[in-house]
């Protein structure tokens, strides 16, 4: 079977030495792309330049990407050549626009001006005590998948942060019916460590609960193999 993931964390530039990213290390999805190696799948891998990855492999591929532009780019023509769509990559919401002093932005009649510049210095000037930072938001991937091939298996992940049980689920059915994904795997941020990653599969009429990424990476090869 082909199996496609990404993991990691996409980051969008500000200036040639700034950036907007997050905290995603890669660690699950590199513990998901290994947990189908050992079951002899073919497996690409797109990810990050930070973050970890499985030891190299006959069955698996690298595919590394920096921004959201790149992820699209990149993963447009790989879902039409794998059988499942496993996209564990933290893709950020937003990415930089304009970035300038508090006075220019307070000086404006209208803020809206500002999304249609661009900077071009190679390192914005540190001059000013308060920058103003314009973002965009980016793309929804995963809502893009099964426009791009109607026939791929998707699963999907869905992070929120110090929520309960009841509204976790709600949000990642919600995302199950809109993107038209097989599993959604709903995290609370609170529940993610070191020791333990507490995490719901989310099904059409399932819930099934994991207490770490290897368990994790197991129950999604478990189901994709036997479903």
């Amino acid at each position: 079977m082909n199996i496609l993931i990404t993991s990691g964390g996409t980051s969008e530039k500000i200036d040639r030495v700034r950036s907007i990213t997050n905290h995603s290390t890669g660690r699950l999805g590199k513990i998901i792309a290994e947990t189908f190696l050992d079951k002899g799948d073919q497996v690409t891998l797109v990810t990050t330049p930070k973050a970890v990855r499985p030891a190299a492999h006959p069955n698996l591929t690298i595919v590394q990407i920096e921004n959201v532009a790149e992820l699209l780019e990149s993963l447009k023509p790989l879902v039409h050549t794998h059988d499942v769509l496993i996209h564990a990559m933290a893709v950020s919401d937003y990415t930089p626009v304009y970035m300038t002093g508090l006075e220019a932005v307070a000086a404006s009649p209208d803020m809206t001006e500002f999304l249609n510049k661009t900077n071009s210095e190679s390192k914005i000037s540190s001059q000013d005590d308060v920058q103003v930072l314009f973002l965009k938001k980016t793309p929804k991937v995963i809502s893009l998948v099964k426009k791009w091939n109607p026939a791929i298996r998707l699963i999907g992940f869905k992070l929120l942060v110090n929520v309960t049980k009841e509204e976790l689920l709600k949000t990642a059915r919600d995302s199950l019916i809109k993107n038209q994904a097989e599993i959604i795997v709903a995290n609370d941020l609170t529940e993610i460590s070191n020791h333990g990653h507490r995490a719901y599969l989310v099904g059409k009429d399932t819930v099934t609960q994991a207490q770490s990424k290897e368990e994790i990476a197991q129950l999604l090869c478990l189901h994709i193999h036997n479903t």
